[in-house]
């Protein structure tokens, strides 16, 4: 999920040819980073990767799929490149980008499943194998991916749920920072399912952090009953905890996902616990994945069941033996 409130411009599909062309002309060692987000890593091998996100530019969460997805490049010696756009029509351009210029494998993200239902048929006509990670849970099997490495976001939602049960909450809002994102979506609606007070969802543009502040704030100022927000990304738990300090609310936080300033939230007390669906091994089990496939034919999850990452339930008991790994950007 996306988790940093940040606007990119679309990416133009030249990006990912020129990319590609830098790696086959041999202008890169090691990861290139550009202006435009564009990076590839290169390894000894003769496979090629690309890993398609819909995360925004500067975001912690996707910074950490893509470390994990490099490490695994890394060892496997692949030539990977990842780009991301958080459109969905962008998307979907560099993964058709990706298919005309013959890559040996596509690892992408379904936050927007529809958008991708044509370029993931064109790269299965091209004989091209696609996996999915992270967003699409519930579309992966019916788009024709051949694995899935994720969290069940509505599994993970039924849980916090029941987590707010036992810590006696009684009105949970839920913020949506980005609308149509199925993920998203399927969390706050698995909240809804379990938890036994009342639960309402709170649409935001999460690409405007002020505006989020100044809408959570007003909220929560109009509805002092509101005693607990659930946010879907780390970023976002820091602005409501904000919030709730300027709305003179008592409100308590939770939060999906987790990066190292999270984590100190919650070993201070000021974050009640995040949900960790560990974007790192997301990152690099899907391109691992890929590898294995086109050199052993091996099928995660044997084509029929995700892989799953999560959810994993970090409090203030757990933050510590987390914290290292988090400072190294591994979770």
């Amino acid at each position: 999920m996306n988790t940093r409130p940040r606007r990119i411009p679309r990416r133009r599909t030249a990006v990912l040819a020129a990319a590609i062309g830098l790696l086959v002309a041999g202008c890169s060692s090691g990861t290139d980073e550009r202006a435009d987000g564009a990076g590839a890593a290169r390894g000894s091998g003769d496979l090629r990767v690309a890993l398609v996100t819909h995360g925004s530019e500067g975001d912690e969460f996707w910074d950490r799929v893509r470390k994990g997805a490099e490490t695994a490049a890394a060892k496997d010696g692949v030539e990977l490149t990842y780009l991301s756009d958080p459109d969905g029509a962008g998307q979907a351009d560099l993964v058709r980008e990706a298919i005309r210029d013959g890559v040996d494998g596509i690892a992408l993200t379904l936050a927007k499943p529809q958008a991708m239902k044509d370029p993931v048929n064109e790269a299965r006509a091209a004989g091209i194998p696609v996996v999915g990670l992270n967003s699409g849970v519930d579309a992966w099997k019916k788009a024709g991916l051949l694995a899935f490495f994720g969290q069940d976001e509505s599994l993970a939602g039924r849980a916090v749920g029941e987590k707010l049960n036992d810590l006696k909450a009684r009105h949970t809002l839920c913020l949506v920072h980005e609308r149509g994102n199925v993920g998203l979506e399927a969390r706050c609606a698995g909240v809804k399912k379990t938890f036994r007070g009342t639960t309402e969802n709170l649409y935001v543009d999460g690409t405007d952090e002020r505006a989020v502040s100044g809408i959570l704030t007003a909220r929560l100022r109009q509805d002092p009953s509101i005693d607990q927000v659930v946010t879907n990304g780390a970023d976002f738990a820091l602005t409501a905890v904000d919030a709730a300090a300027e709305a003179d609310s008592d409100a308590d936080v939770a939060t999906f996902d987790l990066n190292e300033e999270l984590l100190d939230a919650v070993r201070g007390g000021n974050v009640r616990f995040a949900v960790d669906q560990q974007p790192y091994l997301q990152g690099y089990l899907a391109v691992d994945a890929l590898w294995l496939y086109r050199t052993n034919g091996n099928v995660s999850g044997g084509g029929a069941a995700p892989v799953l990452t999560g959810p994993a339930f970090v409090t203030k008991t757990e933050a510590d033996s987390v914290a290292g790994f988090a400072a190294a950007g591994t979770r």
